[in-house]
């Protein structure tokens, strides 16, 4: 029989804080690594995306803080420094961690701070100035205000880096190093990451003090796809994607939907054709600035825009409830990106849709994917718009058109200028006469001597 948080061995406020935001038990994930967290162990945790893995690292952190508001502030010694360093490594999920360690440690007065580029440096520099117990950031910021000596990390005693594999994806890991190596008084390191490669393995080894290895998932099921999502695969045109998208949308119990695209430059165009077409849709990708990223995330989670048309940057950072649909616009590179882009749906207990679009140029990559998963789909079936079996399997209305509101009309007259028209030379018989003066004088010169 599962245990509930108030079983646990947390503060009162820790309590009443999970209560109010609705958690009263843990989930797999938590259920396992918070005894031993709690008991300032180290911990590498393993588990599918989706499963809760923020709060089995952020209640025990949080529980070993020494806020302003307890008794034992007045005998700390470097008041307002660091004592919790998060690492993370996208903004947008360092926005995400960001908020639920908040929502569950306001009630104490732990202050906590999202570190990431994309925003100026003097506001996050003076909030550190001002004094911080937990820290959450991406490396490249982080190592920029450590190396300026404005992030002190001399009295961090908890360092959690979370998704593990992405960082070593994008190359951070040299930058996690670093910042491993600069917490001195370091007690305890907690790990988690979705898979285990070799390198994250030896970074274990080399940072942890026998960390207890928990995973929620059998040995022969790493990496495989969560069950409860059901998945179609279609391969699609290119010039008919836009129109099969936007069918999907109009399907029955369609909620909220991210759209995945392998570029910048796709993901902009789609989400400006689905906004021509009627649809609430925004985009969030690495050439918009980190005003207009937020926003877009900020609309898509509040349900002003109801689809979300991303890049990968994005398959990690979001954690929005009640996303009932993503879509593969473009085949993903491979297995685990495939897994971790359809993981935005069917989180905490519910269910989803997974719905792939495959070129005739992707379908090698995608036997790839499908012989790594096992998913028993090597030849997606030939699918278009109109085709019945598209509209059937995934619930679309037989009346459903490309569009929900009627395609702009095309103007086509000329444009006006803003410059008064030319006036033209008044009508003659005379083609001689359209010539310029000097030049009509010599044909009609010519015309004489050839005629005598």
């Amino acid at each position: 029989m599962s245990i509930t948080f108030a079983e646990l061995p947390l503060r009162k406020e820790t309590i009443e804080a999970l209560h109010q935001h609705g958690f009263t038990a843990p989930f797999a994930i938590q259920e396992m690594v918070l005894p031993i967290a709690l008991a300032d162990g180290d911990v590498i945790g393993q588990a599918k995306t989706g499963t809760g893995k923020t709060l089995a690292f952020g209640l025990p952190v949080i529980e070993r803080v020494i806020a302003p508001n307890d008794p034992e502030w007045a005998g700390l010694e470097a008041k307002g420094a660091p004592q919790v360093l998060i690492v993370v490594p996208t903004r947008e999920l360092c926005v995400q961690v960001t908020k639920d360690i908040e929502e569950l440690s306001l009630n104490r007065g732990i202050r906590t701070l999202a570190v990431y580029g994309g925003r100026a440096f003097e506001p996050q520099i003076e909030a550190l100035e001002s004094g911080v117990e937990i820290v959450v950031g991406t490396p490249g910021r982080l190592l920029d205000l450590y190396r300026q000596g404005k992030l002190k990390l001399s009295k961090v005693t908890r360092v959690v880096l979370d998704e593990a594999d992405e960082m070593l994806d994008l190359g951070f890991l040299p930058d996690v190093e670093k910042l491993f190596s600069s917490t001195p008084a370091r007690t305890q390191t907690m790990l988690f990451s979705a898979t285990m490669p070799g390198d994250i393995i030896a970074l274990a080894r080399r940072f942890m003090n026998q960390p207890v290895h928990i995973r929620t998932q059998d040995s022969q099921d790493e990496g495989r796809v969560v069950a409860r999502i059901e998945q179609h695969v279609f391969r699609a045109h290119a010039l008919d994607k836009i129109e099969m998208l936007a069918r999907i949308l109009q399907a029955d119990g369609r909620g909220a939907t991210i759209v995945f695209c392998r570029t910048k430059r796709t993901a902009q165009k789609t989400a400006d054709d689905l906004i021509e077409r009627g649809f609430r849709a925004a985009s969030i990708h690495g050439d918009l600035g980190q005003s207009a990223r937020e926003k877009a995330l900020n609309d898509f989670k509040s349900g002003k825009r109801d689809v979300l048309i991303a890049t990968d940057v994005a398959a990690r950072g979001i954690d929005v409830d009640g996303i009932t649909h993503v879509i593969n616009y473009q085949c993903p590179e491979d297995e685990k990106t495939y897994v971790h882009r359809i993981g935005r749906t069917a989180r905490a207990g519910a269910d989803g849709i997974a719905v792939t679009f495959v070129d005739w140029d992707e379908l090698a990559r995608w036997k790839m994917i499908d012989m790594a998963l096992e998913l028993g789909l090597p030849e997606p079936l030939e699918t278009y718009s109109s085709s019945a079996h598209f509209f059937e399997a995934l619930h679309i209305p037989s009346d459903s058109s490309g569009r929900m509101v009627p395609a702009a009309k095309v103007e086509t007259s000329a444009p006006k200028s803003d410059k008064p028209a030319r006036k033209s030379a008044p009508a003659t018989k005379d083609p001689v006469a359209k010539a310029p003066r000097e030049k009509a004088a010599r044909v009609r010169t010519r015309t004489k001597r050839i005629a005598e």
